[in-house]
């Protein structure tokens, strides 16, 4: 039979994941093998190195480079809070008012005194880094001083964009259907600290409000680029998303504007209401390629799935679901009708390989092939 490898969004009631959790980096790993972990919880953690601040000690007490160490009172290594005195020179005449000081500015380390340049070299403390578990799970792997694998098994649903980093919530449905719009009025004062699923368009108004509330995240069919970039201040072209600030995560499951959200994604969002989820905004459209995604566990059903093995990927066939993925036919969904062997010129006069397309309101298309992406059933 005739198939087709194309990308596609993963929509899974049930699977496997397995997510690595990595110190940037050596650290402590403190999680042990077969240990069974909650999204929250701490994996590894690290200490970054602090930023450095140079001073130029000679210029400001007037004094020769080879004399800097003679006039430090904290030598390299040492530590030191804001508003300690950190070198001086001796006062004129023997009178106080007249001695220079060189106070520190803020907590640290001396990291370096150069005799030869008369630099002192400061560094702020370092920062903490904690890399949590992100979903709930169990560790199946530990990486000694760089992190562990925590695998999980539960409901997988994949996004076309998102903004915001990783975060964990009870998911909660904002709306009564895939087609109704999730405006300000939905989001309710219960609504904070949980992740709550909407149907086809956020709002603008609606996003206020949610950071208002205090709500950790958002799962929705589409989003107007327009409000993206007000938000933001700025276009995000082809950058890598996920270290946004916001204040909350966005996961878009459609795409831009208002796209009503996939059935089967809402029923299934609606079958796991209630329950923990943890999501991602990072996204990557570029080569190695980066979903949003939200990761509902079902720990209960580690056992069962535990012999199961994966189904191998033999690409796309009769009858498989599918989504648009460009114009003229965006977001529409569908299921392959026929697989057309022969290559077809299209508008752009370049011959490429295509299909048929049933859509489900009954309409059929001849679509190419890199213009649609699987659903997983």
């Amino acid at each position: 039979m005739a198939h087709a490898y194309v990308p596609g969004l993963r929509v899974s009631e049930l699977t496997t994941l397995r997510r690595e959790r990595i110190l940037p980096l050596k650290g402590d790993v403190i999680v042990e093998l077969g240990q069974l972990v909650k999204a929250e919880d701490v994996v590894a953690r690290t200490e970054l190195p602090g930023p450095v601040k140079a001073i130029n000690v000679v210029n400001l007490l007037g004094i020769e480079p080879d004399q800097v160490d003679e006039f430090m009172l904290k030598k390299t290594g040492s530590t030191f809070k804001a508003g300690e005195v950190l070198a001086q020179n001796k006062p004129l005449l023997g009178l106080k008012f007249l001695q220079t000081r060189v106070v520190a500015e803020f907590d640290g380390t001396v990291d370096n005194v150069s005799p030869v340049t008369g630099q002192v070299i400061l560094r702020h403390p370092p920062r903490l880094v904690e890399i949590h578990a992100y979903v709930d799970g169990k560790i199946v792997e530990v990486r000694p001083q760089e992190g562990a694998v925590v695998e999980t098994m539960g409901s997988f649903i994949q996004g076309i964009f998102g903004i915001g980093g990783e975060t964990s919530g009870q998911l909660a449905v904002a709306v009564e259907g895939p087609t109704q719009m999730l405006d300000a009025e939905h989001i309710k004062p219960e609504y904070q600290g949980k992740i709550i699923v909407g149907g086809r368009l956020f709002t603008a108004r609606a996003f206020e409000r949610a950071k208002q509330v205090g709500v950790k995240g958002v799962i929705v069919g589409g989003f107007h680029d327009k409000n993206l970039k007000d938000i933001l201040g700025y276009d995000l072209g082809v950058a890598i998303t996920g270290a946004e600030t916001l204040g909350l995560t966005l996961v878009m499951t459609e795409g831009f504007g208002e796209i009503a959200m996939a059935e089967k994604t809402f029923t299934l969002l609606k079958k796991c209401e209630g329950r923990r989820a943890s999501i991602s905004g990072a996204t990557q459209i570029r080569a190695g390629v980066i979903r949003p995604e939200v990761i509902v566990p079902n720990l209960e059903n580690m056992a069962r799935m535990a012999g199961d093995k994966a189904q191998e990927n033999i690409g796309t066939l009769v009858g498989d679901p599918v989504r648009c993925i460009r114009e003229p036919y965006f977001g529409r969904l569908g299921r392959v009708k026929q697989m057309i062997p022969e290559l077809q010129i299209v508008e752009s006069e370049t011959k490429v390989r295509v299909l048929e397309v049933a859509f489900d309101d009954g309409t059929t298309a001849v679509v190419p092939r890199a213009n649609i992406e699987m659903i997983e059933e």
